[in-house]
């Protein structure tokens, strides 16, 4: 159990830590999470501050900027993505944090369990890393004549072991090879695609990571360079010019989020808001992308879509 001393003394305007994996102008933005603590009484710059720490892509500035927010004795950090949460875990044990992580909450080391988190820390596990398989799956019959599929991770990331797992069940149960690539920095990316195009691999899956959505500008136009059908981990892709993309939305998440910390700044303890769950799944295809590939999109899948880009 932790300090209830974390809860009182408060500053005349609560201190929010915001800790992001991205830079500046990364969507979705600051917003939604803003909005969700709206609702529950706390506006930016009237009765709630909010210090901002962006790192840029580089998980290594991680650790730093966590130390920072709690040299400045925040009321609690918000932090976006499965490194900046271990960041912000490693960094406290005091400060409550609500973070949003794409891999299990729990397989991570941030909560005791989902129901019951124990400890300062509670949010949103989106599954995003657990939608591998579905995403093949979905390839396959958005490319039914595949015969080879990539599946591109971050080595250097606690999402890389989870996205892989069930990746080459659902392949073979697709008839299909899976052969998995690492990329960790820009370069990589492009060996990556490099290694496709030469392979005339017929698919690519990006799995999820707070790297590769530091990178959507590039990944985006690289696919569609060497004209890679690709599908990708949120719809943030799709809206960028990528081929299909399948996950929770993250501004509902970033929304579930401040809606949390707002909770807590009124009173309520971490370890008694259980961390949740998406129920709902956008699948999004871009129609201008899939005329540029080449690709029909089947009409069981368009029937099926949230969203269709024209």
């Amino acid at each position: 159990m932790w300090p209830l001393a974390a809860y009182g003394q408060r500053k005349p305007m609560p201190v929010v830590g915001y800790l992001h994996f991205a830079a500046p102008g990364y969507v979705p933005s600051a917003d939604p999470f803003l909005q969700g603590l709206k609702e529950f009484g706390f506006a930016e710059g009237q009765n709630v501050a909010v210090e901002y720490r962006w790192a840029e892509g580089r998980y290594d500035r991680l650790p730093g900027l966590a130390a920072d927010l709690v040299g400045l004795k925040v009321d609690l950090i918000a932090a976006f993505g499965p490194p900046p949460a271990k960041a912000a875990k490693n960094a406290t044990s005091s400060i409550p944090i609500v973070f949003e992580v794409g891999n299990d909450a729990v397989e991570a080391g941030l909560v005791a369990s989902l129901a019951r988190p124990g400890g300062n820390a509670t949010g949103v596990s989106v599954l995003f890393t657990q939608l591998t398989p579905k995403r093949l799956e979905l390839l396959c019959e958005l490319i039914p004549n595949a015969k080879t599929i990539a599946l591109l991770v971050n080595p250097n990331s606690p999402t890389a072991e989870p996205s892989v797992r069930g990746a080459p069940e659902a392949a073979r149960a697709k008839g299909v090879q899976l052969s998995i690539l690492n990329a960790s920095n820009v370069d990589e990316i492009e060996a990556a695609f490099a290694a496709i195009v030469a392979s005339k691999t017929d698919g690519l899956i990006v799995a999820a990571d707070p790297f590769f959505d530091s990178r959507r500008a590039q990944l985006v136009a690289t696919a569609a360079r060497d004209k890679v059908p690709t599908i990708y981990f949120e719809n943030e892709f799709s809206n960028a010019g990528g081929l299909m993309s399948y996950g929770p939305s993250l501004a509902a998440v970033y929304r579930r989020m401040g809606a949390y910390a707002g909770r807590i700044l009124k009173g309520e303890r971490p370890d008694d808001l259980p961390v949740e769950q998406p129920t709902t799944f956008q699948m999004v295809f871009n129609l201008k992308t899939a005329r540029e590939l080449g690709i029909t999109v089947p009409p069981n899948l368009l029937f099926t879509a949230d969203e269709v880009i024209e």
